[in-house]
């Protein structure tokens, strides 16, 4: 499950990257990926906009789409849940039920090979903010695609752990 705020824009984004890169990889039919929300005020509403234009012009289909808040019996039933800011990564932890729902808890760039701080040798990043993937609901045209690039070079990282998840 990908997770952001409003679940309109980056963990519907990156939810669809991995629905094709697992397609691609031909593990679709063993893994479900969904993407929720921390909170509830975009409830019941489809992809932004933007968003979906983004993603259509890269190729991507959008599928119907309503956000939602993440649920507890979902904080404890997903494999992997990849938030898209450290602050997303804190409240998931703070209300996983249990260590082990909280130790699924990864930040979506700590995949991505270039992402800020994991060239170090020990492979720890000094603040798991570095890893954040911004807002675009602020910003214009460049920020949605600024935010796909960023979601696309996590995926086939993502794809791989899962492909260890399932050995």
């Amino acid at each position: 499950m990908t997770v952001c705020t409003g679940n309109i824009c980056r963990s519907p984004m990156a939810e669809v990257v991995l629905r094709d890169r697992l397609e691609r990889a031909g593990l679709a039919d063993r893994v479900v990926v969904d993407s929720s929300g921390i909170s509830d005020e975009e409830d019941g509403n489809p992809v932004d906009r933007r968003a979906a234009s983004v993603l259509r012009e890269h190729g991507y289909e959008v599928p119907r789409h309503r956000a939602h808040r993440i649920t507890p019996d979902e904080l404890g039933q997903r494999d992997l849940l990849l938030a898209m800011t450290a602050r997303h990564a804190r409240w998931l932890r703070t209300q996983a039920p249990d260590e082990e729902a909280a130790a699924r808890v990864r930040m979506y760039r700590s995949f991505d090979p270039a992402a800020p701080g994991l060239d170090d040798p020990a492979g720890a990043v000094a603040d798991e903010s570095d890893l954040d993937i911004e807002d675009p609901w602020y910003g214009d045209r460049r920020d949605f695609e600024r935010t796909l690039e960023q979601v696309e070079a996590a995926a086939d990282a993502i794809v791989e752990h899962v492909r260890g998840l399932l050995r």
